[in-house]
Parts: C-alpha cells; sequence; structure tokens
C-alpha cells in the first residue's frame, strides 16, 4: 500500500530539516527520510567535529608557546585521544541528537529511517514501504573519493570518516591530498604530537588558490615541522608489516617513507549512485552530480536537489542557502537565485584563511581594470599583541566601479573579518563605503579601511 504525502525530502543534512519545517508550518504533511545520522555531513563527519578537534589541537600548540606570553608551564604538554575523541563526540552527538529531536517532534513530519530509492517520479521505497509525493527535495550529501594509486587497496587507509574515530596517535600520518580537509588534519596530529607528510599531485597545495595564499600556507605548515611532497606524480604504496612504505617521486624529486597510517583525503563524490535516479528519469552529470537549474529544479518537475549532491556547492552553508532559494521560491514568490551567491568559504588551518569572489589570478585573466591592495599581518598590531602574525591579507577592487571583486585574508581571524568585505559585496556598495568605515581598536579588522586606502594599479 502506497503511503501518500504532500512532500518527501530524501536526507537530514543541512537543508532537509529546515525545508521540512517551512512545508510543515506551510500546512504540509511530509516524509523525511534519512538512511543513516541525522545532521548530514556538517554535524557528523565535517565542521562540528573537525573544528573541534581543531580547537584541541590549538590548545596545545598554544601551551607549547605558553614562555612565550610569560606563562610557566612545567611537565610538559600531553594529549589524551581519548578525551580529544569524547569531546568531539559530544559536541556532535549533541547536534546530530538535537536535529533528530526536531525532526520526530515536528507536526505532520513523518520520520523514515532506511535506504530511499525512486520507483517513478513520485513514488519512493523505503524499507519496503512505498512513499508518493507530488514535490519530493533530494538532500542525500556526499562522501569521500578514493583515488587509484597502486598499493593503496593493500592498505588499511582512512578518509575524513574514520580518522576522526581514532583513539591512538599515529605514529606517521601520511596525508595524501594537498586542499582544504587535508591540510586541516595534517596540521590537526602535527599539533597532536604525530610525524605529519603531506603528498600532492598538483605543483603546489590549494591550487585554486593564488600562488601567494599557497606559498605563505605551505611555509606555515613547514614551520611546524609538516612535510609537504608537491607534484608528486608517482605514489605507490608497498605494506610493512603493521606500516607501510609510500614510495614518491615528481617535480619536487623522491621519496620512500614509511607510514603508520595514511588519510585519503583528494575530493568528495556525491551520493546518487544508489537511489535509483534513472527509474524517476533526474539527470546527472559525468561525475554523479545531480543536474539542476539556477532555482536548484532537476530535469524532471517538482523534484529539487540541493546541497553537495547537486555540485553547486560543497559547504554547509551553500547547503543551507539551497534551502533558504527552494523555500523562497516555492512559498514565499519570492524568485532567489544560486547565481546571486557570492563564493565564501574558509580553509581552518591556524591561521585561518577566509576568501570571499574572485582570486586575483581571476581577475588578471578576466582583462578588467583592478586595483588591489595588501598588507600583511606583521603591520596588524592586534595580531602583533596576541603572537600571531602570520600571513597576510589582500583585496582586489573594479578600477572603473570601484566594486569588491574578491579578497583573501590569512591571518589570525580572517575566517570571521573577511565577512565585512562580503557584506559590501552583497549590498552592491562601492569599497569606499567600508574604507570609510570607522573600526574598532584595537582589533584585525580595523586593518581592512587601511588596505583599501592604500591600493595600487593590478599590473
Amino acid at each position: 500500500m502506497t503511503k501518500p504525502y504532500d512532500a518527501i525530502i530524501v536526507g537530514a543534512g543541512q537543508a532537509g530539516p529546515p525545508l521540512a519545517g517551512r512545508l510543515t508550518q506551510a500546512g504540509m504533511t511530509v516524509a523525511v527520510i534519512e538512511r543513516k545520522l541525522f545532521g548530514g555531513t556538517c554535524v557528523n563527519t565535517g565542521c562540528m567535529p573537525t573544528k573541534t578537534m581543531v580547537a584541541s589541537a590549538y590548545a596545545a600548540h598554544v601551551a607549547r608557546r605558553a614562555a612565550d606570553y610569560g606563562v610557566a608551564l612545567t611537565g610538559g604538554v600531553g594529549i589524551d585521544m581519548d578525551r580529544v575523541r569524547a569531546r568531539k563526540d559530544e559536541v556532535s552527538g549533541n547536534a546530530r541528537r538535537g536535529v533528530e529531536s526536531w525532526l520526530r517532534g515536528m507536526e505532520r513530519c513523518t520520520v523514515y529511517q532506511g535506504h530511499a530509492r525512486f520507483v517513478s517520479p513520485r513514488e519512493i521505497e523505503v524499507d519496503g514501504e512505498i512513499l508518493s509525493a507530488p514535490r519530493i527535495f533530494l538532500n542525500t550529501g556526499g562522501r569521500a573519493s578514493v583515488p587509484d594509486i597502486p598499493g593503496l587497496d593493500r592498505v588499511d587507509y582512512l578518509t575524513n570518516t574514520s580518522i576522526l574515530e581514532l583513539d591512538t596517535l599515529p605514529r606517521h600520518l601520511v596525508v595524501i591530498g594537498g586542499s582544504y580537509i587535508g591540510l586541516e588534519f595534517a596540521q590537526m596530529f602535527r599539533r597532536f604530537g604525530s610525524e605529519v607528510t603531506i603528498i600532492e599531485r598538483g605543483p603546489r597545495l590549494i591550487a585554486r588558490e593564488d600562488e601567494d595564499i599557497s606559498a605563505a600556507i605551505r611555509e606555515i605548515l613547514e614551520a611546524e615541522g609538516i612535510r609537504v611532497h608537491a607534484g608528486a606524480g608517482s605514489i605507490a604504496f608497498t605494506p610493512q608489516g603493521d606500516d607501510f612504505a609510500v614510495a614518491v617521486s615528481g617535480s619536487e624529486g623522491a621519496a620512500n617513507l614509511t607510514g603508520s597510517h595514511v588519510l585519503v583525503a583528494v575530493g568528495r563524490s556525491p551520493n546518487t549512485d544508489d537511489l535509483g535516479l534513472d527509474k524517476a528519469g533526474v539527470t546527472v552529470d559525468s561525475r554523479g552530480y545531480i543536474e539542476v537549474d539556477d532555482q536548484l529544479r532537476t530535469s524532471v518537475e517538482d523534484i529539487w536537489a540541493m546541497g553537495d549532491c547537486n555540485g553547486r556547492g560543497a559547504f554547509t552553508h551553500t547547503s543551507y542557502n539551497d534551502f533558504e532559494i527552494v523555500a523562497a521560491n516555492l512559498l514565499d514568490d519570492d524568485p532567489r537565485r544560486v547565481s546571486d551567491r557570492i563564493t565564501a568559504y574558509a580553509l581552518y588551518i591556524d591561521p585561518p584563511l577566509g576568501r570571499i569572489g574572485m582570486t586575483e589570478d581571476q581577475v588578471r585573466r578576466s582583462g578588467r581594470k583592478a586595483l588591489i591592495g595588501r598588507r600583511a599581518m606583521t603591520q596588524v598590531g592586534r595580531a602583533i599583541e596576541k603572537g600571531e602574525t602570520r600571513g597576510f591579507m589582500k583585496v582586489v577592487v573594479d578600477a572603473e566601479s570601484h566594486a569588491i571583486l574578491g579578497a583573501a585574508i590569512l591571518g589570525v581571524g580572517g575566517d570571521e573579518v573577511i565577512h565585512g568585505m562580503l557584506d559590501g559585496m552583497y549590498a552592491h556598495a562601492p569599497y569606499s563605503t567600508i574604507q570609510r568605515a570607522v573600526h574598532i581598536h584595537p582589533t584585525v579588522s580595523e586593518l581592512v579601511p587601511t588596505m583599501l586606502g592604500e591600493m595600487k594599479p593590478l599590473v
């Protein structure tokens, strides 16, 4: 027997639960299907658990530097991985239980736990039950990609999910992938006390960033004792008892390493291959991402895709914004679009990188006339006072319209400070609006107007 609903939501990540709230408030009956953990990647294996562990690693790092601040510690700094893991589990678990409790207590909402598969464009089967609805929303997220590397299948490798469950400290963690996830774990475990090596196939770390950002981040990591092998055209693993050997060769030479643990962090793949999308006629691209239009509608009428599975943003904030776009168009007669979104994200190493809009390289390649401003964190009083002067900030603006095109802040508080310029971009305000603002002293933010007042032509 088919159970009818007004709407079905597959996946309880960052977009699904708030959409269920809006739909039920509008009087609709909603079925929410979650096959595993409520809250999605962010709550369970992404932002919340990793940033909780980053905070523990930061505490260890500051404790080791205590003498720099005139603080005397005796006995050294020890790491209790059981406690680190327990703290992470508490933070993540509380959030997960909160999402599940909210959904289960929501009026007109029925929660199903199991794997969802399309039977037709309007029907979904979950654990033998058939549910139907005139509107279906997909919020199925993604998972770690595993590359085809010789010998990797003979090694007990870790992903961003399984590494969170370690209760012992790796002797030597080898990180395959020099991008955002890999770098955060690399610095984290180095600060916990592990030997760490990063192996990146590309010519440099985080290749989507400007070269000066990439070089500065490598310098920061290497200063903490992390080894980096970029341009690794050849990588091969060989088991050696409980350990493994990894042979690397490429543009930076050859190396033979012995590691105890390996983290594979080379990207993400969408959870779309086992949804029966062919039964619904939903189109996916060559990488498996569900194709959507500017309002997140799929190729099938009244089926939408939100979050990581649509390839239009791989962040918690973009997933939540997907919910806002769908709800605004469906319920509020407010034609919001994905293309209205400005690129914005952060890299949570220490110091963090806050990034918005276009990179300097993208602006150069666009051919437009532009101005650029730079400021080293060694010239920021607040950073000096805190003893955290690594990194720099920069901004690029259009020379004719004076619109802010993009900015990067690699430095203490960079993930927060960047939002002042991001808000200016959304307000379509010229850079002079921020340049003339009077910011609080002493802060990192107060140097943004100074930087904007010292811009020079981008050549």
